[in-house]
């Protein structure tokens, strides 16, 4: 008899150290967050627009496929020209006087970090 509460004990132990680790375990961590946001609430996307020359809806279409780095990280030399040709080229079809020094200067003062933030890493 005293086989069969040991044994009996011994399971019912396990059992319910397998309910506390699934228990611990918690539902699954969140994904991780994306690089950037596509309209980042923090962008003041009609002060740039402005300062570009360019209505906030232009600025915000244009704005769609650049890819900056996330934030306090600095972007490699190849993503900083690559979403400078996006973004400038679609700009000038809106504001065909924009010139990339004027794209900088705007850029930069909204940018967290400034001119800085977007010195390339390599």
């Amino acid at each position: 008899m005293k086989t069969i509460l040991t044994n009996f004990f011994a399971l019912v132990v396990l059992i319910a150290s397998a309910f506390t680790l699934a228990e611990n375990d918690g539902p699954p961590p969140p994904p991780h967050p994306p690089r950037h946001l596509r309209n980042d609430p923090k962008r003041p996307t009609a002060k740039i627009a402005a300062d570009l020359g360019v209505k906030q809806e232009q600025f915000v279409t244009c704005f769609e496929n650049v890819q900056p780095a996330a934030e306090g990280q600095r972007p490699s030399r190849d993503k900083v020209h690559a979403n400078k040709a996006i973004l400038l080229g679609c700009l000038q079809k809106a504001n065909p006087t924009l010139t990339n020094e004027t794209l900088d200067e705007v850029m930069d003062r909204y940018r967290p970090g400034g001119r800085d933030a977007q010195q390339p890493r390599d």
